[in-house]
């Protein structure tokens, strides 16, 4: 007898994809077969690093590649089930108007929409196969000398400002480049002496893998739009936050 197929609609924000990893292996280990549409740049590597799922190749567009085109993939597919993981979307007033929406951030959304405890989102590990001479390549060109600490202040939306003093003098700071697979910096993140990230698919694969390195994160967005951490972060304010990122006043 044939597996049942669930599609999973998540075709972009690379660290969108990391948080709902756990949730597409929840129902993996329940015995469904997992189709996942996402974008053309980012198929090579989620295959290698999450083999399991049957990753589905799709174009980025002007839009209609977030939702419609994979909606469309995943019919032709033959789903038993499809789960949009997005909590909001342009021409969806359905994710908005689900009773949790206005009291969760944007992870713990999807959790809740896709009925897995929202734990699971910190056994990422169980979800990925590393490939550490991969990581052990960039390891090597990036050639640290010496205690380093990596940085990762640019995210899609900002880059943030790295504060004075924070770095000891006699630590190398390396930051994170484009280079290589996202996932070949884990090498590199694990021996550093700490790092400092932003709201970003590095700093939610860092947290959601429990590394444990000393880590400080600078925030840009309010609290439904910030993942949940389930590891030790040390905050540090952010100057240029936007005012939109502040949704309580206090005093």
């Amino acid at each position: 007898m044939s597996k049942p197929r669930l599609g999973i609609i998540q075709s972009r924000g690379m660290g969108d994809i990391i948080i709902a990893l756990p949730i597409a292996h929840h129902y993996h280990k329940q015995g469904w077969d997992i189709y996942w549409p996402v974008c053309e740049p980012w198929r090579a590597q989620l295959s290698a690093v999450a083999p399991w799922v049957n990753w589905v190749s799709i174009q980025a567009d002007s839009g209609a590649f977030f939702y419609d085109t994979p909606m469309q993939r995943l019919k032709n597919l033959k789903m038993d089930e499809i789960l949009p993981l997005y909590q909001a979307l342009t021409g969806h007033p359905e994710f908005t108007s689900q009773p949790w929406f206005q009291h969760t951030s944007f992870d713990q959304y999807k959790y809740i929409r896709a009925g897995v405890p929202f734990k699971n989102k910190w056994l990422l590990r169980d979800c990925i196969t590393r490939d550490l001479d991969r990581e052990q390549q960039l390891f090597d060109r990036v050639n640290p000398q010496g205690p380093y600490v990596l940085t990762h202040l640019t995210s899609s939306e900002q880059t943030v400002r790295l504060p004075e003093g924070l770095i000891p003098p006699e630590y190398q700071v390396i930051a994170v480049t484009e280079e290589g697979w996202l996932f070949d910096w884990l090498t590199l993140v694990e021996r550093a002496e700490a790092l400092i990230m932003t709201d970003s698919s590095l700093a939610n694969l860092v947290d959601q893998l429990e590394i444990p390195v000393e880590k400080y994160f600078i925030p840009q967005h309010h609290i439904g739009l910030t993942p949940v951490h389930g590891s030790d972060w040390q905050w540090i304010a952010n100057p240029d936050l936007k005012r939109s990122a502040t949704i309580f006043q206090v005093g």
